[in-house]
């Protein structure tokens, strides 16, 4: 493995890792960020009318922009739950982008930004 594949593994468990991090530090509940982790999983629901509506709103779920956004939300009010959510959002993201699942494609629900999951 070169210094660029390490970097690029190394990335997605640095978002996770700050994603848990700041949830605790913001007093989330250690016992519940198991279960609220996978919630963000529901946006493959979008699968059921099909690979494209599928991959919209997976992408809607598992993208950083909008993950940053609601945190910069939660970070200009103050609303507690708002930061919680974006840190469990963003550490969601690093945890499945360092198992190979990225953006999807629509083509079909295999087909990610970051190759073909499952080769």
């Amino acid at each position: 493995m070169n210094g660029l594949q390490l970097l690029l593994r190394a990335e997605p468990v640095a978002l996770f890792v700050a994603g848990v991090v700041a949830y605790l530090a913001l007093g989330g509940n250690w016992l519940l960020a198991l279960p609220l982790l996978l919630v963000f999983d529901l946006s493959m629901v979008g699968y059921l009318a099909g690979p494209r509506a599928g991959a919209i709103t997976y992408n809607l779920g598992h993208n950083l922009v909008v993950a940053a956004a609601v945190a910069g939300i939660g970070w200009w009010t103050g609303i507690g739950w708002v930061q919680l959510l974006a840190a469990l959002w963003v550490a969601h993201i690093g945890m499945d982008r360092s198992l190979g699942f990225g953006l999807k494609l629509p083509s079909d629900f295999r087909d990610t930004h970051l190759g073909r999951i499952g080769r």
